[in-house]
């Protein structure tokens, strides 16, 4: 019997302590991405709880690692935690999509139907005339949600498929007017527009 408890100890050491380090180890990471995205957007009642499981988790982590000291499976695990937990981390905040992004798209196209589609679809849009290299082109600036990013790119690519475009985080933007979609703007607005067009 003592043998018996004496194995199942040694199965528990080799393999499951390792086990339980790398989980609490993506844990802990995935959370510290999570935090580090969440400060980055100044959302201070996120990351103030993130951070406290994050250094929960990871004394937890560390603790079997120092009781388990003589076990190099231990270290295998955290140091491989770490890097899963990296990439967990990454792909929750894409599922999150916290957060705004400003899109830049330059484009020697004259054609105006691409700020009107990006405008119908709901997006702000400004237009800038600049000159590029090989003359006069537009540029054309909209703030968009994270999670409507895919949208707005099919958008740009199917008014103009060489538009060259630029992505960037947005911190904070002054939301002083949002454009409704084009199912909610009044009638009367299609009018207008159609009138001063003439």
């Amino acid at each position: 019997m003592l043998t018996e408890l004496g194995s199942q100890s040694d199965v528990f050491q080799v393999w499951l302590v390792p086990l339980l380090v790398f989980l609490a180890r993506i844990l802990d990471v995935s959370l510290g991405t999570l935090r580090i995205s969440m400060v980055y957007r100044g959302l201070k009642h996120l990351a103030a709880p993130l951070g406290f499981l994050e250094a929960l988790v990871w004394i937890l982590a560390i603790s079997q690692v120092m009781q388990h000291i003589d076990n190099w499976a231990t270290y295998l695990a955290f140091a491989l935690g770490f890097g899963a937990g990296n990439y967990v981390g990454l792909l929750i905040e894409e599922r999150l999509a916290f957060g705004n992004l400003i899109i830049r798209v330059i484009t020697p196209d004259e054609d105006p139907r691409l700020s009107a589609a990006l405008w119908n679809a709901g997006f702000g849009v400004t237009n800038v005339n600049a000159r590029g290299e090989s003359g006069p082109v537009k540029i054309i600036f909209t703030v968009v949600r994270r999670r409507d990013l895919h949208k707005a790119l099919q958008l740009i690519k199917t008014f103009n498929e060489n538009a060259f475009y630029t992505i960037e985080d947005v911190r904070f933007f002054n939301e002083t007017h949002v454009p409704l979609p084009k199912s909610k703007l009044p009638k009367r607005f299609f009018r207008l527009r159609a009138l001063k067009s003439r």
